[in-house]
């Protein structure tokens, strides 16, 4: 289909192509702007770019999934507000030169199977594939950390979503079949296996999230300023990963309320994906669906991430007997969450969600059994 659409839309064939995943966290909300740990999975839904080489310096992108077309130079690279989604390769493109790397134009044609505005990482999996297309259109080689990193700082910068490496890391680094325990400090991660007859299954509730100019950036001010009050305290602290949480209730009194909420919240949740780790690999249903409802009420009463749409669909989850866990997906403030289920009752569980969720709102939800993937990389037929 998109040999064919690329054909249709340029006039030749393509001649390269490039492939990333989003991903979903399994725990570690917000953990990873305060340098914590993250327990990510790469999804088996991702973004195919079909590109072939210009001679010009400037890029043409399509996309299967959104009308509209974006044309523009490397040698002024410029924001385009009437396709913003073309500012995510814009970033790359940006911060790859800014990195001193020599990049070629090209044509190109996206499709993309992540849910936008879900909290499923489209963007990042979108900038991990147009970072693999001009390694191959241009010749140049980037390791993954880099170009996850690249990734990174064309959103902050260029987007403007003042976002961790979670995404970008993901997305560069996944494994398959396996959840990744993610150091966003060191940029290291361990793999994870998760225990033979679970599931994972992504539920959608369809109420959009937008980061750009929000709450999301409240938060990580909030984070910031109770590092820097700690550190009044415990001079040799760089991140709320420094303290456990006994050493900050000795000192929690002495933060504004609000400041002292959102701490609380990331380091029980930094504590949360450590604690993740054997129980997911060992397949504990007690232990899963305990860390997992901590983080979720955590999120909704302390760090304040949740949306109505959230709460009936952890609802229709935890209503369903099948469920073994369920908690929130990325950012919160919408979009998706996130349930582990025995294999054996994914359809019960997905069609009990479906009910329960339609029967609450009035929206009617999606629901996605996933796998790991591997990270991002070229695709050769």
């Amino acid at each position: 289909m998109l040999a064919s659409a690329f054909e249709k839309a340029y006039g030749v064939k393509p001649v390269f192509w490039s492939r990333a995943a989003g991903r979903v966290d399994l725990m570690g909300s917000h953990t990873d702007y305060n340098m914590g740990y993250v327990m990510t999975m790469t999804t088996d839904m991702d973004t195919w770019i079909a590109a072939r080489p210009r001679t010009d310096r400037r890029v043409c992108v399509r996309s299967l999934n959104v009308g509209g077309e974006s044309l523009f130079s490397l040698d002024n690279i410029d924001h385009d507000a009437d396709t913003p989604w073309s500012n995510y390769i814009r970033g790359m493109a940006d911060a790859l030169q800014e990195a001193g790397y020599v990049l070629q134009g090209f044509d190109g044609l996206v499709h993309s199977t992540v849910p936008f505005g879900s909290g499923l990482s489209s963007s990042a999996a979108l900038e991990m594939a147009v970072g693999i297309s001009f390694q191959q259109v241009s010749g140049i080689e980037l390791e993954a950390v880099e170009m996850a990193l690249l990734g990174q700082k064309a959103e902050n910068d260029f987007v403007g979503v003042n976002t961790g490496i979670l995404d970008q890391y993901s997305s560069a680094l996944g494994r398959e079949n396996c959840a990744l325990q993610l150091d966003c400090r060191n940029l290291t991660s361990v793999s994870v296996p998760i225990a033979e007859g679970l599931q994972v299954v992504v539920c959608d509730t369809r109420a959009k999230r937008h980061l750009v100019g929000s709450e999301y950036d409240d938060r990580r001010a909030q984070c910031e300023e109770g590092v820097l009050i700690l550190q009044k305290r415990t001079p040799g602290i760089k991140a709320l990963r420094d303290l456990s949480i006994e050493q900050f209730a000795s000192f929690e009194s002495e933060m504004p309320p609000l400041v002292a909420k959102r701490c609380r919240f990331i380091i029980e949740e930094n504590q949360r994906v450590l604690d993740l780790a054997p129980v997911l690999s060992s397949g504990d249903a007690d232990a899963l669906h305990e860390l997992f409802l901590a983080s979720y009420l955590g999120a909704r009463d302390l760090f304040e991430i949740g949306a109505p749409a959230m709460e009936a669909m952890e609802r229709a989850m935890l209503e369903s007997p099948v469920v073994v866990a369920a908690r929130q997906a990325g950012a919160g403030f919408g979009g998706c969450m996130v349930a582990i289920v025995e294999e054996d009752n994914v359809s019960q569980f997905r069609e009990q969600v479906q009910q329960t969720y339609l029967r609450a709102t009035g929206r009617e939800p999606r629901t996605f059994p996933l796998t790991a993937s591997p990270g991002a990389g070229p695709l050769l037929f």
